[in-house]
């Protein structure tokens, strides 16, 4: 169990990989940054990539093997919680790398956590100082996507790309928490839950803990139900509406009841779905139609459109689907 001392600690930062050989699956990565960090050429970096997946955990891990001791004094980290518009890169970060160490030696480090939330405004200030402090500073600019950085400064920062992290790798590491942490888990449960996660493993131990702080214990059902997410016997059902109910509105009013008394939101059906779908025997112009569906109906609901409809747009596009076998039955 954990000490007293850690009881109210998240489990996010208290096993946050404090060193390189505690970052998951990013090996190549990990690699390349301890030869820049050994030969002292550290270049201006760009970090991309999903989230969760050890963007900034890798940064500061660099920032401690560089600086020790001297790490608060030689490093600047803005995040999402920072004001990012053009007045703090000409004040704060300038005033950074600007000033003079007295007692500690080698470049600094200024670490812009999600740097696509910047203004290009900022981002274009931000140029013009990289090139003047290239001298005594270092940029390590960490984002979800890369080409919400403007070419320019993605032209002066070497590229890493951080993937999503191995299934073996998360199991491992969920495995190891759940030791230390006296986590009575189920096996199938794991496995549910880097489904869920996509390989984040910050969402990955968020829902260990929760699940476990609500429940008691980790288990394929419990997940579900902390996770608002349907079970895969709820998904067969809503499948089976979605493929064999004959009448649109009848299919419309099933799956409107469940979503309103389960709380399951409409985009983790849409991606529960989707899975089935590519496992699903059927012919590909029926598959190819769904799947584009799907793709719009998911852009929809990123933009905050009516659930619904969207709904009523899921329902008929399988009504159309249907057709098509139909049709391509006939032929």
């Amino acid at each position: 169990m954990a000490s007293d001392d850690d009881a109210n600690l998240m489990w996010l930062e208290k096993y946050r990989p404090k060193t390189f050989e505690d970052v998951l699956s990013q090996r190549d990565i990990i690699v390349t940054m301890l030869r820049f960090v050994n030969s002292n050429s550290v270049p201006h970096m760009l970090f991309y990539g999903p989230p969760g997946t050890g963007k900034t955990s890798t940064i500061l891990a660099c920032a401690k093997h560089m600086y020790g001791t001297n790490l608060k004094s030689m490093v600047l980290e803005l995040n999402a919680s920072d004001d990012r518009g053009i007045d703090v890169v000409r004040n704060e970060i300038k005033d950074f790398c600007s000033s003079q160490r007295v007692f500690s030696t080698g470049v600094k480090l200024v670490i812009l956590d999600e740097a696509d939330a910047m203004t290009s405004a900022a981002q274009m200030a931000l140029r013009r100082i990289m090139e003047k402090y290239t001298s005594s500073t270092r940029f390590c600019l960490i984002c979800n996507y890369a080409n919400k950085i403007i070419p320019a400064l993605q032209s002066r920062c070497t590229r890493f790309r951080f993937g999503p992290l191995k299934e073996e790798d998360i199991r491992l590491r969920l495995e190891q928490i759940a030791e230390k942490e006296g986590v009575p888990v189920e096996k199938d449960a794991l496995k549910t839950i880097i489904q869920l996660s996509q390989g984040d493993m910050r969402s990955c131990i968020h829902i260990l803990q929760s699940t476990f702080l609500s429940s008691g214990k980790v288990t394929c059902s419990t997940v579900y139900e902390n996770t608002g997410n349907p079970s895969n016997e709820e998904m067969e059902q809503i499948l089976h509406w979605l493929t064999e109910e004959d009448e649109f509105v009848s299919c419309y009013e099933k799956l409107k009841k469940m979503k309103a008394e389960r709380g399951f939101a409409l985009i983790d059906i849409l991606r529960q779905i989707h899975k089935r779908i590519l496992s699903r025997n059927m012919c590909r112009r029926s598959k190819t139609y769904l799947l584009e569906r799907l793709a719009e109906i998911e852009h929809q609901l990123a933009f905050g459109c009516s659930e619904q409809l969207n709904l009523c747009s899921l329902i008929g596009a399988f009504q159309m689907m249907k057709t098509l076998e139909v049709l391509d039955a006939a032929l």
